[in-house]
């Protein structure tokens, strides 16, 4: 027998009333009226809306067992797609019933009918799942994750899985997980904070290349928007400046929330509806494109004349805080920016100069209520000045042996970018914690899953 999922029924336009259809699901709930009709809506994970199984009650006068079921089962259902007269929604008038998981205990399970906060959701990571709540972001993220596999793949790019293990620090300055079997590599080793300087080595033979996949950072933040473990997309191409990296980034996004309106609109309304906002316009905003972009030399103009609102100091060179990222896109600007030509003290060491030897050619996407989601630059593709980049952030040269061989041994200009998965996954689904937008979320003090 062939299963159809419920978001397949939904699609369904042309009924045949006597066409049997074999359904499986899990009960959200169940009501028993005064006219002999059970009504059980079930669901099973393919879309936001449940379907309702009408099952009358002569048949479960035969079947006792069925008196019991309560939400959380798991059931397989045979029987007959048929209109509703009074709301015109779909439904199953079931012939046959088989209960293929129950619970022992209805008053210990802990997904019950009832609300639950996400803290407690949390508590409880391996069964979330079954909420309306996390299937709408988790059908979203997937949606993410294809269509932007979906999208390089198309404008022929290669995918490249970089390591996870690494002897390396990428950012030069990172709070990195030790691996402590040090015999194992005869070297220190560690869990990467980005596959960055990997992918570049294939970048400058293969010309446009990215991968996706986790990063790990040993900050003991435990803020709304910092993850011990989370997902990157990072993107390398040959032959681009900075202003062909901006524009392959707004190309992406625009072109994978677009995707995800048209595949997830019931999710998203679902979502809207549980963060009460009353409108997409955020979304509409990153489709058309609606960045501002600006140096940061100019927003430090900008947020110097208003020192006095800011909790910190405004120095030049500072990094652009939390608090003033919100207040740029929020108040300021009311859009996504793009801060571009960031002073050097504080980016990384493979970040191109600009001629004015005080910035370097990179760039910061930040998005209204989540921050920045991503950053790149133009790579330092000169021996000479690259060394000198080490050398300025006191690093050790002969640690980077093989990244230095890339510009010694046939060096090429190319620019790339990294892209937080979870953070943009914050900015569609408008949830206010990055805990909510991953399934096994890693945190200080907590990987109890």
């Amino acid at each position: 027998m062939n299963y159809i999922s419920i978001n397949k029924i939904q699609k369904i336009k042309n009924i045949n009333k006597n066409k049997i259809i074999y359904i499986y699901g899990r009960v959200k709930t169940i009501r028993y009226s005064n006219i002999n009709i059970f009504f059980i809506d079930i669901k099973d994970g393919s879309c936001i809306n449940p379907i309702q199984i009408i099952l009358k009650k002569k048949y479960i006068k035969k079947n006792k067992k069925f008196l019991k079921i309560n939400t959380g089962w798991v059931l397989k259902i045979k029987g007959k797609l048929k209109i509703n007269k009074k709301n015109k929604k779909k439904e199953i008038h079931a012939i046959k019933i088989k209960i293929l998981g129950k619970i022992n205990n209805q008053e210990k399970y802990p997904i019950s009918a009832k609300y639950h906060s996400l803290e407690y959701l949390r508590k409880n990571l391996h069964l979330r799942c079954r909420t309306s709540l996390i299937e709408s972001i988790t059908r979203i993220r997937n949606t993410l994750i294809y269509n932007i596999h979906k999208y390089l793949q198309k404008k022929n790019f290669y995918l490249i899985t970089t390591p996870i293990i690494t002897s390396l620090d990428t950012e030069g300055n990172s709070k990195m997980f030790k691996i402590k079997n040090k015999n194992f590599f005869n070297k220190k080793s560690f869990l990467t904070v980005s596959g960055q300087l990997n992918l570049e080595t294939y970048a400058c033979s293969l010309s446009k290349v990215y991968n996706l996949g986790p990063i790990f950072r040993a900050e003991n933040s435990n803020t709304n928007k910092h993850l011990a473990e989370f997902w990157m997309l990072e993107l390398e191409i040959v032959l681009a400046n900075i202003n062909k990296i901006i524009k392959i980034s707004k190309n992406i996004l625009s072109y994978c929330i677009k995707k995800i309106i048209k595949k997830n609109l019931n999710d998203l309304e679902f979502l809207f509806k549980y963060t009460k906002i009353k409108k997409d316009k955020y979304l509409i905003d990153i489709i058309e494109k609606k960045f501002i972009q600006i140096k940061y030399k100019e927003i430090f103009k900008i947020i110097k004349k208003k020192e006095k609102i800011f909790k910190e100091k405004i120095v030049w060179g500072m990094d652009i805080s939390s608090e003033i990222e919100k207040y740029l896109t929020k108040k300021y600007f009311k859009l996504p920016i793009i801060i571009t030509n960031f002073p050097k003290e504080t980016k990384p060491f493979y970040m191109k100069k600009d001629k004015n030897n005080k910035t370097v050619s990179c760039m910061d996407i930040i998005l209204p209520n989540v921050g920045e989601i991503i950053g790149g630059s133009e790579r330092e593709e000169n021996i000479k000045l690259l060394d000198n980049n080490i050398n300025e952030k006191n690093m050790k040269k002969n640690k980077y042996w093989w990244y230095r061989d890339l510009r010694k041994y046939g060096t090429i200009p190319h620019s790339g970018f990294g892209l937080g998965i979870e953070r943009l996954l914050m900015y569609i689904t408008n949830m206010k914690n990055i805990k909510d937008v991953i399934p096994f979320p890693r945190y200080p003090k907590y990987i109890n899953f």
